[in-house]
């Protein structure tokens, strides 16, 4: 691999060991930096600045209007990196100036015990979307000074050629393809209807929204953003709190593509064309009201342009405006998009001019100028404020790592593959050229000269497939799959027939009366690449090639345009590849011209052969985003980080990007397959269902209340964490290395004596009363805690109170260890709260003398769990499973969950089980509170005992307080559940030995049923 430098030399751009460096839930704190000399990288500390890499100008004068600058490798894109600050700083000020819905949203979202947790691409990009609308398009006022200032906002503004128009209010985000904008945009929706449910007439949040996206099998995917879909991503993401799902509701979602803004034919009327009617051209009222549907009466609406970069306006200038002639000369792919661009943005602007835009957000992997626009080619849109981009992506591990041939046999400096269709040209001889000015290689040249290539590439194919395919049964089998990209069809052609074996040809054929014709029939035979595997036969079809024309034809979704069955079906195969029970199970290899369409999201893909000039970084990037999503999105528990899976390139010439450098020659490819952990319908019978507790309630008659106070977790004082003394001493001289008693100076003890003196401990009990009363009843000014705590709103204070300072004081005394600190160490925040914490989930009524018992609440949509529900992908170890609905335990440690999946089997054997099953991707969470901040905890294990107790197991060696606060929530839990009685009976239990877990299981089953 090569850069171009300032003499057009060609240095080599050296690959990097471990690509993947940074937390995907984090902000990233170190990117890789390539010398422009020597081609070698280097960490660099600190997450890189939004930039555009580029070869021969400066890119981003666009954005600020600077001229003059010749940098020739990398333009600042100053806007985002403006936002950046900006919303960093929003962030950790509490996101000031929000409304209480938008910091209730943006909270849960960041929360790090998510059952599924969010990208931090898909969270900044969500803040730096709602920060300018909700904030700076507001005028809130800001504590400190932004970086993105007052005149950046005019960049904001789409201004249309007609000055009468009124402009498009955008925001640019550009997220790498695989990084999960469809969630972003359920994001957005979410925090605009919520908003404006809240209080209906605050106009800044729309209660309607209109998805435009380019094909229709784009629109079909995207319709979970519809919060009526059974499938939504609102409850697949659970991106709304239970109590907000009403405010979600009170909005509605439009997905369209973008043909429907396809100008009406003045004859048709309610979607039948007649002769007679002659309407007129159609206004843009008219227009907003076919289009937009009931959307029309929300207005003013939320627009979500899904691939953002179809939809610019071009330039105008004196050249353009008016010469048809020049229109008529741009290259075909260059009128498409040229025609789609002008369709898409001309129907926003009437929807604009009818009803109004609040605001447009574009969402793209790529939203930049495309050559014939007007504006430099590979140049951003100006109103791009977000970026998250391929190579972020790469450092995080959210997409697949780019592996890209490094050497070869012949010692040159760049790979042959590498650049594989330039070096084809490069070496025709005068005859392999075909007539005409294109000058183009002839397509039996093109394959003679790639077959080597195509060879090397399918015979890593065919070692992963064989892989995959010898692995157990309980691992993932998907088929990897090959995408060959062609420079037109008849090369695609050409590629087709000798990879598939199959062919159209001509035979002849007797009619009636005797006469002969000529039909043409499909034949099937030896492909001449690894025929086992990509031969095409009659009743199975592994190779696919995609007829450009015909897709589009059916992607359009266009009820005037005839769809040909066969147009569909290539659609549907298409949009399928890798999907399980789908047309495009079986699928290993696509032939395609240009690229696949946008919205093809194939997880599959593992190798890629391009055959066409790039021209462009650009196109580079489209082409192998195709092949770029992730399989598994598993963390790797060691690391932090999600583990490496690579996507193998030939010919398509990447530069500028971290990427895993494989030699040509080399084999056994590094990527491991996937064992897929689910539910097994034939052991329906070990099926455990749970409920799913948001929180919990009483209601108290009498004002009585208790706590199994022996039953509590254990409160230990940790000087060891926490100082109780000090030595110091005077700091003489240049001391090199930690500060030590060595060395001149007095030194001296200083302690918290003067603390303890000051205070009594009767004051901190009183104090944690106080608190725990506040809490379940409420101080005057707010309501009792959050959802997860119990209610006993209007209760008598003065009663409750000496029964909690009771239960305080018997707390300090029997559970608190204080390791010989003196016991008003307790008065540290970090002890009393947990203290509190600990109470509250602690306290109860009291059955004895008549009060109902604690309750859990059941979250209102989706009460009950079940592990028929398990299905996943990941990396990580496993073990196969006997007495378990799930088929495998995947370990998080070395040998913890394995050691402990043994003796639960072994205990089913034994008798004290019957089955169980690991709570990982199950759902079941138990909320609690630990130093103020609420949080949910996932037990590792259910087991359903002999005597029918379902218990819930946590394997745990070293405990921590926060572990303690989990167990007491724990226990909690089950005592709320069992109250309730409608799954069973449920107990709590912590190992701290897996290896002593069957004697335990045999004590648990001979001890009484929980009541």
């Amino acid at each position: 691999m090569t850069k171009t430098t300032s003499g057009d030399q060609q240095l080599p751009i050296q690959p990097v060991g471990k690509p993947i460096l940074c937390n995907p839930y984090q902000e990233p704190t170190e990117h890789w930096v390539y010398d422009t000399e020597t081609g070698t990288a280097h960490r660099q500390q600190g997450r890189r600045r939004a930039s555009y890499w580029f070869r021969t100008r400066r890119v981003a004068t666009q954005q600020l209007a600077l001229k003059g600058f010749a940098e020739e490798e990398r333009a600042d894109l100053p806007l985002v990196n403006a936002l950046r600050h900006d919303v960093r700083r929003w962030r950790e000020g509490g996101y000031e100036g929000a409304t209480q819905v938008t910091k209730e949203l943006l909270h849960f979202w960041w929360r790090d015990d998510r059952h599924r947790r969010l990208f931090f691409c898909q969270l900044e990009a969500a803040e730096t979307m709602i920060f300018p609308n909700e904030i700076r398009l507001s005028s809130k006022y800001l504590r400190f000074k932004p970086a993105f200032e007052d005149r950046f906002l005019d960049q904001l503004q789409d201004l249309p050629a007609d000055p009468n128009l009124p402009s498009l209010t955008r925001l640019g985000c550009k997220m790498a393809t695989g990084s999960g904008k469809t969630a972003v945009m359920a994001m957005l929706i979410a925090w605009a209807f919520c908003n404006r449910g809240k209080v209906p007439s605050d106009t800044r949040f729309p209660s309607a929204a209109l998805v435009v996206c380019p094909n229709l099998t784009i629109k079909e995917r995207l319709q979970v953003l519809r919060p009526e879909n059974p499938d939504n991503d609102y409850e697949r993401f659970d991106l709304v709190p239970a109590r907000m799902r009403p405010l979600l509701h009170s909005g509605k979602v439009m997905v369209t593509n973008w043909h429907l803004f396809l100008p009406q034919s003045e004859h048709v009327e309610g979607g039948a064309s007649y002769q007679v009617v002659d309407k007129g051209p159609e206004g843009p009222d008219a227009f907003a009201h076919r289009v937009l549907g009931d959307l029309y009466d929300r207005a003013p609406i939320m627009v979500l342009n899904d691939e953002g970069h179809h939809a610019w306006r071009p330039k105008p200038s004196d050249e353009q405006i008016g010469q048809v002639s020049k229109s008529a000369r741009r290259p075909r792919v260059q009128k498409t998009e040229l025609e789609t661009a002008t369709v898409w943005v001309e129907g926003l602007d009437k929807i604009n001019q009818a009803v109004g835009v609040r605001f447009c957000i574009d969402l793209s992997a790529t939203p930049f100028y495309i050559q014939g626009s007007g504006y430099v080619e590979g140049s951003p849109f100006p109103w791009l404020v977000s970026d998250f981009g391929l190579v972020d992506a790469i450092e995080s591990g959210i997409v697949k790592i780019p592996r890209l041939p490094v050497s070869d046999t012949t010692g040159r400096p760049e790979p042959k593959y590498f650049r594989l269709w330039q070096h084809i040209n490069d070496n025709l001889q005068p005859g392999e050229r075909l007539p005409g000015r294109s000058r183009k290689p002839k397509p039996e040249v093109v394959y003679r000269e790639a077959e080597p290539a195509l060879r090397t590439l399918a015979g890593q194919w065919v070692e992963r497939f064989k892989y995959i395919q010898n692995a157990t049964h309980a691992k993932d089998k998907t088929p990897p799959a090959l995408i060959v990209v062609c420079d037109n069809t008849d090369v695609a052609e050409i590629f087709y027939r000798n990879i598939s074996g199959e062919e159209e040809i001509e035979v002849v054929e007797e009619g009636r009366r005797g006469r002969k014709k000529k039909v043409k029939k499909t034949a099937y035979g030896h492909g001449r690449v690894f025929p086992d595997y990509f031969s095409n036969r009659e009743d199975f079809k592994p190779t696919v090639r995609i007829d450009s024309k015909l897709l589009a034809q059916a992607e359009s979704g266009d009820p005037t345009v005839s769809k040909q069955d066969a147009a569909e079906q290539l659609r549907q195969i298409v949009a399928t590849v890798g999907v399980p029970g789908k047309p495009g199970e079986q699928v290993r290899c696509v032939v395609a011209v240009a690229m696949l369409n946008e919205g093809w999201d194939a997880h599959n893909v593992t190798h890629t052969l391009g055959l066409r000039a790039f021209g462009s970084q650009l196109l580079c990037e489209q082409v192998v985003g195709r092949g770029l999503r992730r399989i598994d999105y598993d963390i790797d528990k060691n690391t932090g980080r999600l583990p490496e899976e690579y996507v193998d390139i030939y010919g398509v010439p990447f530069s500028l990007i971290p990427f895993k450098g494989r030699p040509t020659q080399a084999s056994a490819p590094e990527d491991k397959p996937k064992n897929h952990v689910r539910a097994l319908p034939e052991r329906a019978d070990y099926e455990i269902e749970f409920p799913v507790v948001e929180g919990y309630v009483f209601a108290l008659r009498r004002n009585v209340i208790t706590a199994d106070i022996d039953g509590m977790e254990l409160l230990r004082i940790e000087p060891e964490i926490e100082p109780t003394a000090v030595f110091v001493k005077p700091r003489v001289g240049y001391q090199i290395g930690a500060p030590s008693l060595a060395g001149p100076g007095e030194f001296e003890e200083q302690d918290r004596h003067v603390y303890y003196e000051s205070t009594h401990l009767q004051t901190i009990e009183f104090e944690i009363a106080r608190q725990v009363v506040a809490l379940l009843v409420g101080n005057g000014r707010q309501d009792p805690g959050r959802e997860d705590r119990p209610k006993m709103p209007l209760q008598s204070r003065h009663q409750l109170f000496p029964q909690v300072l009771r239960l305080v004081h018997a707390y300090v005394n029997r559970r608190v260890d204080f390791r010989g600190v003196d016991p008003r160490e307790l008065g540290q925040q970090k002890y009393l709260q947990r203290v509190v914490e600990r109470l509250l989930d602690a306290i109860h009524p009291d059955e004895s003398h008549g009060e109902p018992p604690l309750m859990p609440i059941l979250n209102r949509y989706k009460s009950a769990g079940t592990t028929a529900d398990v299905d996943f992908k990941t990396t990580r170890p496993c073990s196969t499973t006997t007495y378990s609905h799930i088929n495998l335990v995947a370990a998080d440690t070395a040998r913890w969950e394995q050691s402990a999946a043994f003796r639960l089997e072994q205990a089913v054997l034994r008798g004290s089980a019957r089955f169980y099953a690991r709570n990982d991707q199950l759902g079941l969470t138990i909320p609690y509170d630990f130093m103020g901040v609420s949080h949910h905890y996932v037990p590792d294990y259910l087991v359903r005992l002999r005597n029918g107790v379902t218990l819930v197991l946590e394997i745990k060696g070293m405990e921590t307080e926060k572990d303690r606060a989990k167990h007491q929530a724990a226990k909690r839990w089950a005592e709320a559940v069992n109250n309730w009685g409608k799954l069973g009976t449920w107990a709590f239990h912590v190992c701290k030995d897996p290896q002593l877990l069957g004697h335990e299981l045999d004590h648990l089953v001979k001890a009484p049923v929980p009541s």
